[in-house]
């Protein structure tokens, strides 16, 4: 098993060019159900979550050809219709295949999902949904098993929370269905924005893009043809290196950026005492001398994204000052505190409440990461402690970062991938 040993440096200088985002890849990959041609996808990031989506296309019949940061899929060979534990028990993201499979096929069988264990993310709201559009759904076995002979049937949703995932399944379901569907509280993210634009370019009539009502023309099951396009930035990968120039108080250039969509992050780091330069696809962090303490809460978009939360706290260590994280999104999304307490930090816990109290002297430790974006807090962390940090199970950190340890080498960090 792979783990990432990382030695304290001064600083680092340098630019990154960012990766596409893991998070709009994926319901793209999946709304290739919908198509009826090659669908060719450029600027995807070679993470573990889109080899894992694409294997299980392939595994449903699919044909999916990545090379580089570019794919073709043609899921005109698509014959099956179930997904597999196998395959769904290692992201939970797969479930967005159970609304265009079902939308297209008027059946679909999908394994309850893994995925990180950050708290509940239950698929009610998606199950919901799909019943009030005619579906039938019975869970049994640990599957989800709907059917929809007669099609699904567009009519008003209202989700009872702001659900991303649950958003782009119901937005790619009622892309086939017959009829109107309205989306009320949808979610506003950036990668569910994307999704639909895409969608609107192949043929599908949405009104509200961007908004939280959206309402969906319905084809009526007729497949579509999606022109090629490129995913957008990762702004969590983007966020993650702005962190990293923080921390080190390092001036950090990241290019292919799309600086709208970090609006709250760049805001905090503000707050912190970084000020920022940036051109149309570039921004450059300016780092302050002294961190300063900060409030965030977690909301959704376009507040301050959950996805930051662990890397902020990390910064937060070595702020001059008493920092308070508040999580609103995810329960168990503090893991990362008993490791960062290991390295020296100190942090208490009042439920979804955290206290950061700055500015510690981080020292480096064997440590091990609990999910996606708590593997990316210890890295910062280890990147301005004493000594050397040894950070395991990093096959979290391979679900969503594409390339971290090359493109930090590349600023100047001490990293290397060992083998234990």
């Amino acid at each position: 098993m792979d783990y990432l040993q990382i030695k304290g440096v001064d600083s680092i200088n340098g630019t990154i060019k960012i990766s596409g985002a893991k998070n709009a890849s994926l319901p793209l990959i999946a709304m290739t159900i919908l198509a009826k041609n090659s669908v060719h996808i450029k600027n995807l990031p070679a993470v573990a979550d889109i080899k894992t989506l694409l294997k299980l296309l392939s595994n449903l019949g699919a044909t999916c050809d990545f090379h580089d940061d570019k794919v073709i899929v043609n899921t005109s060979t698509l014959n099956q219709t179930k997904a597999t534990y196998d395959i769904v028990k290692t992201m939970r993201a797969s479930i967005l295949v159970l609304g265009p499979i079902l939308t297209r096929f008027g059946h679909c069988e999908v394994s309850l999902p893994g995925g990180c264990a950050i708290g509940q993310r239950p698929i009610d709201l998606h199950l919901k949904a799909l019943e009030q559009m005619g579906a039938e759904i019975t869970i049994q076995a640990g599957y989800v098993e709907a059917k929809a002979p007669n099609g699904l049937k567009g009519c008003e949703i209202i989700f009872d929370k702001i659900t991303v995932t649950g958003t782009a399944n119901i937005v790619m379901a009622a892309a086939l269905a017959h009829g109107k569907t309205t989306i009320i509280n949808a979610a506003r993210e950036p990668e569910v924005v994307q999704l639909c634009e895409v969608l609107n370019n192949s043929g599908i009539n949405i009104d509200g893009t961007g908004t939280a009502v959206l309402t969906i023309e319905g084809r009526a099951g007729k497949l579509m043809d999606i022109n090629e396009f490129s995913v957008i930035p990762d702004r969590i990968e983007a966020g993650t290196y702005l962190c990293a120039g923080a921390i080190t108080k390092s001036e950090i250039t990241l290019t292919n950026v799309n600086t709208h969509h970090l609006g709250a992050v760049i805001a905090k780091l503000e707050e912190m005492g970084s000020s920022f330069s940036s051109t149309q696809d570039t921004i450059t962090i300016h780092p302050s001398k002294i961190i300063k303490p900060v409030r965030v809460i977690t909301q959704e978009y376009p507040a301050f994204p959950t996805d930051m939360q662990a890397q902020f706290m990390a910064l937060a260590t070595q702020a001059e000052g008493t920092s308070i994280i508040e999580e609103r999104l995810f329960e168990n999304r503090f893991m990362h505190v008993s490791e960062l307490q290991r390295m020296g930090a100190d942090i208490s816990l009042n439920g979804n409440v955290a206290t950061v109290n700055g500015r510690n002297k981080l020292s480096g430790a064997d440590v091990m990461a609990t999910d996606l974006r708590a593997s990316s807090a210890l890295v910062l962390a280890a990147l301005v402690a004493d000594g050397i940090t040894n950070i395991h199970r990093i096959y979290h950190l391979d679900r969503g970062y594409d390339s971290l340890e090359k493109k930090l080498k590349n600023v100047g960090t001490d990293i290397q991938r060992l083998n234990e």
